[in-house]
């Protein structure tokens, strides 16, 4: 029997108070018809985003005790989702949740992951230069094969979760981290909007620098990682 919710969607929150009604509302729309869960990680907010969830039966707040950072929160939404697809979108709005249907549809084809690249991004030009850069020199150092892992929009099986080890900037190398186990990981392009509020979290410090040191110990990760299967278990 499918499981119940068919669907987990994961949004980390930080100081996100004037996106997250608006956010909740795009992705009921989205998935209008669907059996999902909604799960929110609010990493430490000193906004008002939390007292601005619209809590519902489909609602699940994981609040942090103090801010731990993205992968921290993405982590926890994940280890926390229950639906056998789990998707993950940032919580300002620049992921568009119409894009989501199609991206299950995609796990439908016999992908196991499927992320979001931003065809057409709403950033500035040193912005988008800097990612193309660091884009390019992540997917072929560990080997990924993804043009935009900047992109939080993706949706994938449950299981890829084991792949999943938290360090600080594991959000950036998902996809590694799941291609290197043996599942079947593709793109589809997604729909990208300019930030109406708020500001940006993750500046270029966070973006390019750690990422680099990042790469080194994820290629040495990925290349001591193994994975078993079990025949039978006998007993007596």
């Amino acid at each position: 029997m499918p499981s119940s919710p068919a669907i987990s969607i994961v949004v980390p929150l930080y100081n996100e108070e004037d996106n997250v009604v608006e956010l909740q509302k795009q992705i009921d729309a989205a998935l209008a018809g669907r059996d999902y869960e909604l799960v929110l990680v609010d990493d430490g907010s000193k906004d008002q985003t939390l007292a601005r969830v619209q809590r519902g039966d489909r609602v699940r707040v994981i609040i942090f005790e103090k801010n731990s950072g993205q992968s921290a929160a993405m982590h926890a939404g994940i280890y926390g989702a229950k639906g056998d697809v789990i998707v993950t979108l940032d919580g300002d709005l620049q992921n568009d949740p119409a894009d989501i249907p199609a991206m299950i549809a995609k796990l439908d084809e016999g992908f196991d992951l499927v992320c979001g690249y931003r065809a057409k991004r709403k950033d500035t030009p040193f912005k988008r230069l800097q990612s193309r850069i660091a884009n390019f020199v992540r997917s072929r150092f560990v080997g990924d094969h993804v043009r935009d892992t900047g992109c939080t929009l993706k949706a994938m099986r449950r299981d890829c979760r084991e792949a999943l080890l938290l360090f600080n900037g594991m959000h950036r190398f998902i996809p590694a981290l799941i291609r290197n186990m043996g599942w079947r990981v593709t793109e589809v392009p997604v729909n990208h909007r300019p930030r109406i509020h708020g500001v940006s979290k993750y500046g270029f410090g966070n973006r390019a620098l750690r990422a680099t040191m990042d790469m080194f110990g994820v290629r040495w990760l990925n290349s001591r990682r193994t994975r078993y299967s079990i025949r039978e278990e006998r007993h007596g």
